[in-house]
């Protein structure tokens, strides 16, 4: 494991702000597989990630990379069967969540650690008032008055910008926009005030307007809060404004990490800098878009050596046989590639 990736401890309220700040979240060597009639796909292969207060990092890949199902392990909501963890921990204030009870993780999802689901309408129930929905959470977790949960509910309608809020308050999912469907469910998310905040595609089937204002309102309401944010995304246009570090999937590994500026401005990985390369250019207009060749791997047949080197056009021999580990290549960043460095040196 590379020296960025070394865990350390937080210290509660260690940057005045009353809260705790460092490291809240790490996930070491996350290994999950799915066991179907038609074989074992391996959807999870030894990922290790960490978030810290007020921090927000960005997991970028393709569909079926796994930065869902990693984050549904996290929260504890991933479907046995048929998904299984084979391996890894996931500490949150440095207690191993895989090995607490059901009702222990259960505490901390919403209080600790909370999610924003990517489809909205699937995610609100559609038989009860939105604002039923949030002020359920101040009446159960909270021991509040219908009176006062209803307030509160109000509150945090009202926080996430939707106008009216107490008129909204006993509209049903249907009756709201898609964004402001996505605003409800930010509400309903930061509702119990979570340390860390996963924002699964967040931005999903919203037009480009709506996205600004709902990345602009999740980055005014994490720095009111220091909260730690895990952003799900394959937007890099999205990571470019508000991540401070970026994880780069593939195949259910990271295979690069670093901050942001960074990554941007040198790849370490052939992939990252396939996923940059396809971003149209203003400067390029006229030009065939890029992409990267092929198809992402069955996960029940994953190619032996990198993952990737059936698509890499940097691909050599020792790509087919050696898996390549993810190792330091620079301050703060790593990458799993054979050939790193001469992408990291290169003019």
């Amino acid at each position: 494991m590379s020296d960025i990736l070394v865990s350390e401890q937080s210290a509660p309220g260690a940057d005045g702000s009353g809260r705790p700040s460092g490291r809240l979240l790490e996930v070491e060597d996350l290994r999950v597989e799915f066991r179907t009639r038609d074989g074992v796909a391996k959807v999870i292969n030894g990922v290790t990630y960490h978030v810290e207060a007020g921090e927000t990092l960005a997991v970028l890949g393709e569909s079926g990379s796994g930065k869902s199902v990693t984050a549904q392990t996290i929260m504890g909501i991933l479907d046995t069967p048929p998904g299984f963890v084979t391996n890894g921990q996931v500490r949150f204030h440095g207690k191993d969540m895989l090995k607490m009870s059901a009702e222990e993780r259960r505490r901390i999802r919403g209080e600790g650690i909370a999610m924003i689901f990517q489809d909205s309408l699937s995610a609100l129930n559609p038989v009860f008032t939105v604002g039923f929905q949030i002020a359920e959470q101040f009446r159960i977790r909270r021991g509040m008055s219908r009176a006062d949960a209803k307030k509160r509910a109000v509150e945090m309608l009202d926080q996430v910008k939707i106008p009216n809020a107490k008129g909204r308050y006993s509209n049903y999912p249907h009756q709201f926009s898609g964004g402001m469907r996505q605003r409800a469910m930010i509400a309903m998310s930061l509702a119990l005030d979570p340390e860390v905040l996963i924002a699964d595609e967040p931005t999903t089937a919203l037009d480009v307007t709506v996205q600004a204002q709902i990345m602009d309102l999740l980055g005014e309401l994490q720095r009111e809060r220091q909260m730690g944010m895990i952003l799900i995304t394959h937007d890099l246009g999205v990571v470019a404004d508000v991540a401070d570090r970026i994880a780069v999937m593939y195949a259910g590994r990271i295979v690069e990490e670093a901050d942001v500026f960074e990554l941007y401005r040198k790849p370490a990985h052939p992939y990252t800098l396939g996923l940059l390369n396809s971003i149209p250019r203003m400067d390029e207009r006229g030009q065939e878009l890029r992409t990267i060749k092929g198809l992402p791997p069955n996960l029940m047949n994953i190619p032996p050596g990198c993952p990737f080197n059936p698509r890499c056009p940097m691909a050599q021999p020792v790509c087919r046989e050696k898996v390549p580990p993810l190792l330091q290549v620079g301050a703060g960043r790593a990458s799993a590639c054979h050939f790193a460095e001469e992408l990291v040196n290169r003019d």
